[in-house]
Parts: structure tokens; sequence; C-alpha cells
């Protein structure tokens, strides 16, 4: 229910025209790229159950009856990323979107990182249309824009007036998304706008709106390229920050992000006979003195349980242990930290990887067996996105330098690394550890330029990874992949392992998205082989693994991870009114039931489990070395999909190691 009255408190004026007389003819609400449906702890907090309070109070509240009623536009992202996101594939933004009312939307990159086939899925959920005007597909026919989304849009509001809404993405983020259909047709954003918005005024549009999903220079060079009067606003997302500039007369508006800031605009007929449009722009932070909308926040509790739920299903297997103790990957190479390292370059066909082992927080050894969403979630829990740089060999071997500056403290600036290959001394002068550096196979070339994979963190500098920040921050590196373009790791691994699915496939598994995979499979195989699954009832041959001549301790992990196996992975025993496939995610093996989450058999014997292998792993006296593939995981598997066995290669050679 809206409330009739706001509290101040965190509303401020971004624009005034002077031009107060009468009622405004026009209302909008403006907001963009939101992920998290939860609020945050930090002013302003954000969370849709206050987003919605403010929006349902300029929609519906008692100060605005008899005004024209507010269309309230959004300009992009939502499906992803967010931890949330790599559980749901985006549909649990769906209601909230639904919630605000929105009305009209432009289709932002990260609403495509499942593919297209998801995004339109989830677009027939909502209930207004996507706009696009300059990304056309010719698959689809002609002049038909990417995912069956909308050019233009003809509205009229509550008192009559006519406003025309043109889509407008940048070609930029459209190089950075390995998933889209080949042969798009890209149109400059100024000549498709030049086209557009005289016919929208033909049609009888009195005020035309451009939504767009375009970094701020992008939209500032739209607005200069058109002439004065063609359109009206442009309302811009993809950058995260809250900016307004007015050039050639159009206004130019982004309004924040992740629920945490949205825009109020009036418009008023410019007085006389001046034509065009006055505007009032009032912006509002998300403060957490607002409060709560009741079904909002119900829906958000509900969301939030649902994904406590989701988080125990089964989302692959490891054939091999994962090492991901702070004593491995913060010291040595890690089978666990060259697999994740490895992905995330293949994914983004670059050069190398440099991933600073802070960003691994597991700090356990996953035995081999099935792996959970949760598995995923906690062990790289961080929502900073991967980019990708260039930058020059001798900046990347500042960052190795820096990356073993502190060893052997057990700092998360010591990174593990893709297409590199490298030496240091532990005893060396700082600055000056390192030798013998490899990239893509051959020695280094300070001056070559090269393409590598990191988080947004690192990029920032942190952790002293200086020689890793962009140009425009005082660094070396040009960006090639933004953070409003990159995903998370934990997406990346969850694509990963819903690439290697042979059973319970998604449903909007499309072409393009395996295409995409199948090249990094590859890729990647090469280096880390998978185990195909065996069939079904014979995920695990205990007796073969107890010929091996090896202690009690491993025959009874092994004992316990084909209890486990046979618990989880082949169970059709399920509880009364659970159903094999769950409507939000659509990509649950057929027979592999989710694991509960109460303190089960399965849970207990996991823990067992776990317990025993540390335990095993050091009484063998093999810290940090995974070679228990060739012990175990050449006899265990399950049926439902590949299994995944990462190896060391040796990428990281440490010259007089501490004790």
């Amino acid at each position: 229910m809206a409330v009739d009255e706001l509290t101040t408190e965190g509303e401020t004026t971004t624009h005034d025209s002077r031009n107060n007389n009468g009622a405004p003819d026009l209302r909008f609400i403006h907001y963009n790229d939101v992920y998290h449906v939860e609020a945050g702890s930090q002013n302003p907090v954000g969370g849709i159950p206050r987003f919605r309070t403010i929006c349902q109070y300029y929609q519906h509240g008692a100060p605005f009856k008899g005004l024209p009623d507010v269309m309230t536009l959004f300009s992009g992202d939502a499906f992803n990323p967010s931890l949330e996101s790599s559980v749901t594939k985006g549909k649990h933004m769906v209601p909230a979107l639904n919630a605000l009312e929105t009305t009209v939307a432009c289709l932002g990159n990260h609403d495509l990182d499942f593919g297209v086939e998801q995004f339109q899925y989830l677009a027939s959920l909502c209930e207004f249309p996507w706009l696009c005007a300059n990304v056309l597909d010719p698959a689809l026919g002609e002049d038909v824009p990417l995912g069956n989304c909308k050019r233009t849009l003809m509205l009229t509001s509550s008192n009559g007036i006519k406003v025309g809404f043109i889509g407008l993405v940048e070609r930029e983020w459209l190089d950075t998304i390995n998933t889209l259909p080949p042969n798009l047709k890209y149109l400059s954003a100024s000549a498709t706008a030049a086209d557009l918005a005289p016919k929208l005024r033909t049609e009888g549009a009195e005020m035309v709106v451009v939504l767009s999903h375009q970094r701020e220079p992008n939209d500032n060079k739209l607005a200069e390229k058109l002439a004065p009067g063609t359109v009206d606003m442009v309302l811009g997302g993809h950058d995260h920050f809250y900016g307004h500039s007015i050039i050639n007369d159009t206004h130019v508006l982004r309004s924040g992000t992740d629920f945490k800031q949205l825009s109020y605009i009036e418009a008023r007929r410019k007085g006389g006979d001046s034509r065009g449009w006055d505007f009032n722009i009032i912006r509002r932070d998300v403060v957490s003195s607002i409060p709560e909308d009741a079904d909002a926040a119900a829906m958000a509790e509900k969301l939030t349980s649902t994904l406590k739920a989701k988080l125990d299903k089964p989302i692959g297997y490891t054939a091999a242990p994962l090492d991901a103790r702070f004593t491995t990957v913060r010291l040595k190479e890690s089978n666990m930290g060259n697999f994740v390292c490895d992905l995330m370059r293949f994914h983004y066909h670059a050069d190398c990887t440099i991933m600073a082992s802070g960003t691994i927080r597991g700090d356990q050894i996953y035995p081999p067996g099935v792996l959970r969403v949760k598995d995923l979630m906690n062990c790289f829990p961080f929502e900073d996105p991967c980019v990708v740089i260039s930058l020059k060999g001798k900046h990347v071997v500042e960052a190795l330098e820096n990356a073993v500056s502190t060893y052997p403290a057990q700092e998360g600036r010591f990174s593990q690394v893709s297409g590199i290959k490298f030496t240091f001394d532990a005893k060396g002068p700082e600055g000056s550890r390192c030798s013998d550096v490899f990239i893509a196979g051959s020695p280094v070339d300070p001056e070559r330029e090269y393409t590598l994979v990191t988080r947004e963190y690192m990029v920032r500098g942190k952790d002293g990874f200086t020689s890793l920040m962009l140009e425009e921050n005082g660094g070396p590196a040009k960006s090639v992949v933004s953070e409003e373009s990159g995903l998370l790791i934990s997406m990346i691994l969850r694509q990963y392992f819903m690439s290697l699915k042979v059973l319970g496939r998604w449903k909007n598994w499309g072409h393009n998205m395996g295409r995409h995979w199948g090249g990094v499979h590859e890729n990647l195989h090469d280096v880390h082989p998978v185990r195909e699954p065996v069939k079904p009832g014979e995920a695990h041959d205990e007796k073969a693994v107890a010929r091996q001549p090896e202690s009690k301790g491993a025959k009874e992990i092994v004992s316990l991870v084909g209890k486990a196996q046979r618990h989880h992975g082949h169970s059709r025993k399920h509880k009364e009114g659970e159903n094999e496939h769950d409507s939000d995610s659509e990509d649950d093996a057929t027979d592999v039931p989710p694991v509960p989450t109460d303190l089960s058999e399965h849970e207990r014997e996991l823990l067992i489990m776990r317990k025993v292998m540390r335990k095993w792993w050091r009484l063998a006296a093999l810290p940090g070395h995974p070679n228990m593939t060739s012990v175990v995981g050449e006899e265990f598997g399950v049926h439902w999909a590949r299994g995944i066995a990462p190896k060391l290669e040796g990428r990281i050679t440490i010259l007089n190691a501490a004790a």
C-alpha cells in the first residue's frame, strides 16, 4: 500500500527549471542497473521494499491525486550479476520489476548473460515491453531486434499526451558477450535516433525519450550529434552512478544503481511561443528512514528463503580433491586456482590470468564428490566482476612481483595464474624476485601488449596491484571488458558446470551458449581432463578402489564418498510433494534431489568425509598436493554430468621456499 507522506531525507533537487506553474503535464520515475532485492547495511541502503515504497508514493500517493499517471522507466541490467542470479538465472528479479509497475525497459548487457533464450523467457514473464532499436538479428527477420525486443514504443499518458520511446545500446558491450547470435547488425545509436524520432513525432508523439544502456560519454555523444529537439531526454544505464547534464537542450540522466537511487521527473510544456519541455528532476536516495513496503518485504523474504533452499542443489561433481586451503592458495600453486584461472582465461579468450588468492575463500579441501551451488558461493563470494585489460609485459611482471612481495606471509595478494609460468626466489629482494616469466608459452616481452583477465578489485589497485590500474585512474592498463560488462567468477563457474550436464539439461540452454562453452571445453579440458559419466547405478566402484595400495584412511574416504554419492546422486526417494524439477532453476539433473537443509544423514557423512580427508591428507604428508586423482578419481563418478579433475602444472616454481 502506498504511503501518503515520505520523509525528505535522501531527497535532493537535480534540476529545477523554475517552471512550476500548475500541475505537471507528464510524470516519470527512472531507475537503472539493479541487482539485489535485499537492503544493504549503510545508507543509501537500497533494497526492493523501500524502493517500492518510494515508487508507490509517486505512483499512488495522496499528494499526487489528480495528476497524470507516472510512467516508470527502466534502463536495463537486472537479471545479472549477483549471487542470487547465479542461482536463479535472473528469474528472481521478474517479480521485483513487475512489483515496481515498470512501464517499459531498455535491454542491458547483463540481461543477456544467460543467453538470448533465457532473456526471452524472462521477458515473457515481465508485464512490460523491452526495447532495443539499434541491434538487429537477421535470423529473426528483417529489422527484428536482438531478443525480439521492440525498437520503439508509443505510450499515451492518462491525460492524453503521447510519448515515444526508443531503446539504444552501445557497440562496446556487444563485443564482450560471448553467447550472442552470430551476424548481428549494429546500427549507429545517433543515426537510429535521428531516423526513428521524427517517425514517432509524425505518429503524434509530443515528447520523445531515449532509454539507453550506454556509458555516459556515449550518451553525451548521442545528445551532441542530434539536432536540438530531436529527443527530449536520454535516460541512461550501464554506469553505476547518478549523473545529469543538458546537451543541445537534451537532458541526459542516469539514476544510480542497485535500488539505492531513483529519479522522479515532472515535465511541463514551455510557455509562450517556445516549443519543448521544462523538467524538474528530483533525486531520491533509498535511505533507512524510508519505511518498507509490506508486500515487497514479503516478496523479498520469499525470494531469499527460496534461494537458501536452492543453494543446496547439486551442480556438478569433482573426481579430484580441490585444494582451496589458505595454506595452499596463499603460498603455492593450487589445482583449484589453476582450474578457475584457466576457466576465466578461456571464457574471455585472453592471453593470461592473474587472480589474487584472497579471491578463494573456501579454506578447505573439497573431496571427490558432488559439488553444490553453495560450495561455489562460499568459495567465491565476492561480487566484483571479472574484467579484461590490455597492458605491456613489463606491467604483468610488476603484478607478479607484487603477488610474491610478502611471501611467506599468507596474504591474499599471492596469486594463482593461467597462461603464465614463472619462478620466484623467496629470499630475493622485494621487487626483483621473479624470473623466467613465460606468457602464452613464450618468454615475456616487456613491450608487448597482452590481454589479462583479473578481478575488478585488482584493477582498482587493491592489494598493491597498481600496475593493473586503468589509464584513467593513473595506471598503465587499457580496459577491454569493463566491470559493467564482466561476469562474477561464481557465475562463470555456474555456467561451466551447467555445460557439463548430460541429464536434466536446462531447457533454455540455447545453441549460442552451447557453442561458446564447447569452445571453452576444447581448451580447458586439454589441461584439466573431465571424467565422463558412468552408467546409472555404477557411480562408484569401491572394490576397484580397494585394490589400490593406499592407507586405511584413503579407503575410509572412498567408502564415505560412495555412500554420499549413492544417497545424493542416485536416490529416487523424494520427500512427499517434492518435484524432480524446480521451476526457477530448470536445470537440475532428472534424478538428483536437492540436499536437505537440515543436518541430514548425507550432511553428517559429508562432514565426516571432509574431516577424514584432512586427517588422511596430513598423515600422508601431501599438503597442497592433489594427486589423489589417480587413486580415487578414476573410480568415481555420477551418471548425470561430466566430472572435473583439476591438476597442478608447475606454473609457479619457488626457490628458497620457507621450510
